[in-house]
């Protein structure tokens, strides 16, 4: 069935009403039919099983037939990741949904430092959050990522935030395997973590005084292999290899 989104606070009667990009979507591209049925998805955990009662020219009504409650994932993602040049921080949000993270922070590192005004940013964000719920439609999830304004690493590690296992990925010697930070914690507290954050640098990496921050922050350099990859790739490679040590456990 196809997938649509709509805020929390627009799914609270019986009858949904699709506007704007989703109408679009549904009477131009899918051609959206009464009688059909859709799911729809409000970011916040909730999954409504919808039937088309009623078409116009600029809307859709759906009946609500069933309500389904999704439960998060028992562990929270955060990434950190450098804005690289150009449009690829736009797939990297998009990868990192459909990877399950709780969470999308930017960061304007300073390798990669786009001169960008307040307006600017904030456009960047909207476009940004529009990327993140086409993610979520894809893959059928039924909670909608934070995504944040982005600010440098500094500024970040400024707010003091803590999380039960912090990692930064990096080229450096004393790097480790994912899996044996995830064992030592595991060891440690008997349990595995449940708020996770995964520090994903720009194309040159942080550069060695960001690392230093990170680390002295808590942050514990991980390797993802021996190849140097791409900033779009370690995301991927790094969210992927967070899942599946996670979901190993908590299933």
């Amino acid at each position: 069935m196809h997938r649509f989104y709509l805020p929390p606070e627009q799914c609270r009667s019986s009858v949904l009403t699709l506007r704007d990009r989703e109408a679009h979507h549904a009477l131009h591209v899918l051609r959206l039919r009464n009688g059909e049925r859709v799911v729809v998805l409000d970011g916040a955990g909730h999954e409504f099983l919808c039937e088309t009662t009623r078409v116009a020219r600029e809307s859709v009504e759906l009946q609500v037939v069933q309500k389904n409650a999704i439960a998060p994932l028992p562990y929270q993602i955060t990434l950190l990741q450098a804005v690289p040049k150009g449009k690829l921080i736009e797939a990297i949000i998009q990868k990192a949904t459909e990877l399950g993270v709780s969470r999308i922070v930017p960061l304007f590192s300073e390798r990669v430092t786009p001169r960008l005004d307040d307006e600017t940013v904030e456009n960047k964000r909207e476009r940004w959050g529009l990327t993140i719920i086409e993610a979520v439609k894809q893959c059928g999830s039924a909670w909608l990522p934070q995504m944040e304004a982005p600010l440098s690493p500094k500024a970040f590690l400024a707010k003091g935030e803590r999380f039960d296992l912090a990692l930064i990925a990096s080229l450096q010697p004393d790097s480790r395997h994912p899996r044996e930070l995830f064992q030592n914690y595991f060891n440690e507290y008997g349990r595995l973590p449940k708020a996770v954050a995964l520090w994903i640098g720009p194309e040159g990496d942080f550069t060695p005084a960001e690392i230093s921050a990170a680390k002295s922050a808590g942050a514990l350099p991980i390797t993802l292999g021996r190849l140097v990859l791409r900033t779009e790739t370690a995301a991927i490679y790094g969210l992927s290899v967070l899942n599946y040590e996670l979901q190993s456990r908590y299933g």
